[in-house]
């Protein structure tokens, strides 16, 4: 049984807000919110939040056109913290950077240091596809990505079907490792043939989330007509 809870919030209370991306899971950034943000957030779709420093409400990418579209807004189980699932235009962050976490904290002599060195994405499939798109600069004789860059669509595209091939023999009859094994070499090659044609996963898994809910039966007769 479903239960409804209403947020118990005054006039002057804030709330964290985690804003994610809702195709990548990628934080792109965290802010707070009142019971008037959020208010405006559902009414708009738009990600809406307050300014401690101002004291005032602020739509995310008014004046900058860097907005957040809300899918969906999620609370936790205290119903103490927000998640806004949106849709971004633009980077996130103030400072150019597609999301506000791109440093990380280490220990350095015992101590919490805080390293400027970018980080190329919190998720493993943007590090893996940063990784890819770096490789276009290497050396065809030290780099098997770059080898298949060189070698073209013929060569990329005959890598695809050679992997799903062992990966379909793996599920006929192989074992599991088998199966997680070939299921990830399958998709390494076809990230890798995206990035030959400049074309990032982001928008495979965009695509993925367009089609969710569709019957797959209407959605392929959808593409013969």
């Amino acid at each position: 049984m479903k239960s409804r809870v209403s947020l118990d919030m005054e006039p002057g209370d804030l709330l964290p807000v985690v804003a994610q991306d809702r195709v990548t899971g990628e934080i792109r950034m965290v802010a707070y919110a009142s019971i008037e943000a959020v208010r405006q957030t559902l009414e708009t779709g738009r990600a809406t939040f307050f300014s401690r420093s101002r004291q005032e409400l602020w739509e995310k990418g008014k004046s900058s056109g860097n907005a957040l579209d809300v899918a969906d807004v999620l609370v936790d189980c205290d119903a103490d913290c927000l998640v806004y699932l949106v849709t971004p235009r633009g980077p996130s962050c103030h400072t150019g950077s597609a999301t506000c976490f791109f440093r990380r904290l280490v220990l350095e002599d015992g101590k919490p240091t805080l390293r400027d060195d970018e980080v190329p994405s919190p998720v493993l499939l943007g590090r893996l596809e940063h990784t890819l798109e770096a490789r276009k600069a290497s050396d065809g004789r030290s780099s098997y990505v770059r080898s298949l860059y060189d070698g073209g669509p013929a060569k990329t595209s005959a890598k695809v079907r050679e992997e799903a091939d062992e990966l379909a023999r793996a599920v006929e009859g192989e074992s599991d490792e088998r199966v997680v094994s070939e299921a990830a070499d399958l998709l390494f090659h076809v990230m890798v043939a995206l990035r030959a044609r400049s074309v990032s996963f982001t928008d495979v898994l965009a695509e993925l989330e367009r089609r969710t809910g569709t019957s797959g039966h209407a959605e392929k007769a959808s593409r013969k007509a």
